[in-house]
């Protein structure tokens, strides 16, 4: 499964701003059945867990620092994961990575914050918020 972001760029505080993550490749189709994440990492930092969601969309976990600000969501036709992010501030400045969990379809809400549960990743897309 190969995983792709898209959507990130520049934006300014307390603006939105939507990101998606699709799956490719000849097991695509899988990523159904996976429990799917965002994480985010800022330069000098470590990777952040943001949110993740169950493999039917059901149950959504997000961190502290974007709960009620984000919101994410998937489409299991178009194999695609969204994040919309709402009133974004400077610190939700880093690279957003997708990620995918293909041991788990439900969220465990401990080991789905965590980035070692997580098997294959996108290449990143960069998210700049301005004050």
């Amino acid at each position: 499964v190969q995983l792709t972001e898209s959507g990130g760029g520049p934006v300014q505080a307390g603006g939105s701003l939507g990101l998606s993550c699709t799956a490719s490749g000849s097991s695509g189709r899988l990523f159904n059945t996976y429990t799917m994440a965002w994480f985010r990492q800022a330069p000098g930092q470590e990777r952040e867990f943001v949110a993740c969601i169950s493999y039917n969309g059901w149950r959504t976990l997000y961190s502290d620092s974007v709960k009620d600000r984000f919101t994410i969501t998937r489409d299991r036709d178009q194999l695609t994961m969204h994040l919309r992010m709402d009133d974004l501030k400077p610190e939700d400045t880093a690279v957003y990575y997708c990620a995918a969990d293909r041991h788990r379809s439900d969220i465990d809400t401990s080991s789905s914050r965590n980035a070692e549960s997580y098997d294959w990743w996108g290449q990143g897309t960069q998210v700049t918020v301005s004050s």
